[in-house]
C-alpha cells in the first residue's frame, strides 16, 4: 500500500514536471525561438505555448527597442585631423528566428560595424564638415548599419553622436575663431543699425523736402492764381472803360471834339518846356471851324433888326465872264 502510494506520488511529480517544461505563456513583447532536435520550426508566441519535453528547446527573444552605447572612438578627418566620438545606437529586432539562427551576438556584432563605419565615414569628410554636418553623420550610419544587420533580422531604428571631440589646440583655435565670428557680427549688426538709421533721417528730410516743396508749388500756383484774376479783372475793367468812352464818343459831334481837341492844346501849351505840336487833322479841325462860323455868321445875316426888310444879294456874274 505505501509502494502505491509512492509510487503514484513519483507518477505525479513526473507529470508536474513534463507539464511545465511542455507549457510556457509568452508575453507580447517576447517570442519563443523553437529547435525541435536542433532543428529550428519557428517562433511561437505571444500567449499559450505548448513544447515537447526533452525534444524542443525554446529560446526567448525580446522585441523591445534596445540600445547600446560607443565609447569614445578615436577617428582621423580627411584633413588629419585626429577627432574623438562616442554615440548611441538604437535597434530592435524583427525577426526572431534571423537574430537566432544568423548570428550568435547581434549586438556585439552591431557595436563592432558602428565603430569601423564611423570611422570610414569621418575619414571621408573634412573637419569642418565633421563638425557641422553632424545629422548627415548620423544618417549615413544608420542607412550602412541597416544594411548589415538587415540579415540578421535586426532593424537600426536611429544614430546619435553624443560628442566630438577635437585636439586641445583645435579646440582653441575654434575659440579664438567663434569669439572674432562673434567681434564681426556685433560690427556688422551695429553698421547695418547705423546704416538703418541714415536711411531713415535721409527719408524723413526727404519727405520734409517733397513736402515744403509741395508747399512752394501750391503757393506759387496760388499766387500765379491771384495774378491771373488780377489781370482779368483789370483787362475787363480797361475794356468796360473802353465801352463806355467808345459809348460817350458816339455820343459827341465834331465841334464837341474840336473844343476838346484845342483845351489839350492850350492845356499842353502852359508847360513853360519849347514844344512842337504838328497835329495830323489842323486842315481838317480847322475846316470845320471855318464851316461852323460861316454858318453862325450865315444865320446872323439871316435875322434883320425889327422894322427893316431883308436885303437880297445878288451875285455879280460879270466878274466870272
Amino acid at each position: 500500500m505505501e509502494t502505491e502510494l509512492v509510487s503514484a506520488l513519483v507518477v505525479i511529480v513526473i507529470v508536474a514536471g513534463l507539464l511545465a517544461m511542455a507549457i510556457r505563456i509568452v508575453p507580447e513583447y517576447q517570442r519563443l525561438v523553437v529547435f525541435r532536435l536542433g532543428r529550428s520550426i519557428g517562433s511561437r508566441g505571444p500567449g499559450f505555448v505548448l513544447l515537447i519535453p526533452y525534444v524542443d528547446r525554446p529560446v526567448r527573444v525580446d522585441l523591445r527597442e534596445r540600445w547600446f552605447d560607443v565609447p569614445p572612438q578615436a577617428a582621423i578627418s580627411e584633413d588629419n585631423a585626429s577627432l574623438s566620438i562616442d554615440f548611441l545606437v538604437y535597434m530592435r529586432v524583427v525577426d526572431p528566428v534571423s537574430s537566432v539562427v544568423e548570428v550568435e551576438d547581434f549586438t556585439g556584432a552591431a557595436r563592432g560595424i558602428a565603430i569601423t563605419t564611423l570611422r570610414a565615414i569621418v575619414g571621408d569628410m573634412m573637419l569642418d564638415e565633421v563638425l557641422s554636418r553632424r545629422d548627415q553623420i548620423n544618417e549615413s550610419m544608420r542607412t550602412k548599419l541597416d544594411e548589415v544587420t538587415n540579415r540578421w533580422g535586426v532593424k537600426i531604428n536611429a544614430v546619435e553622436i553624443r560628442e566630438i571631440l577635437p585636439p586641445s589646440d583645435i579646440q582653441d583655435a575654434m575659440t579664438r575663431q567663434m569669439s572674432a565670428e562673434r567681434t564681426r557680427r556685433a560690427a556688422v549688426t551695429e553698421s547695418e543699425g547705423t546704416r538703418e538709421a541714415t536711411i531713415r533721417v535721409a527719408e524723413g528730410d526727404k519727405q520734409a523736402a517733397i513736402l515744403k516743396a509741395e508747399g512752394m508749388r501750391q503757393a506759387t500756383i496760388l499766387e500765379a492764381e491771384g495774378r491771373r484774376q488780377e489781370s482779368i479783372l483789370t483787362a475787363e475793367g480797361f475794356a468796360e472803360a473802353l465801352q463806355r468812352i467808345f459809348a460817350v464818343a458816339q455820343q459827341l459831334d465834331s465841334k464837341t471834339m474840336s473844343l476838346q481837341y484845342l483845351d489839350t492844346l492850350k492845356a499842353i501849351g502852359s508847360s513853360p518846356a519849347t514844344k512842337f505840336i504838328f497835329p495830323m487833322e489842323l486842315t481838317t479841325m480847322m475846316r470845320a471851324f471855318g464851316d461852323y462860323a460861316s454858318r453862325a455868321t450865315d444865320g446872323a445875316e439871316e435875322q434883320p433888326a425889327s422894322g427893316e426888310r431883308p436885303v437880297t444879294v445878288v451875285p455879280d456874274d460879270r466878274g466870272d465872264s
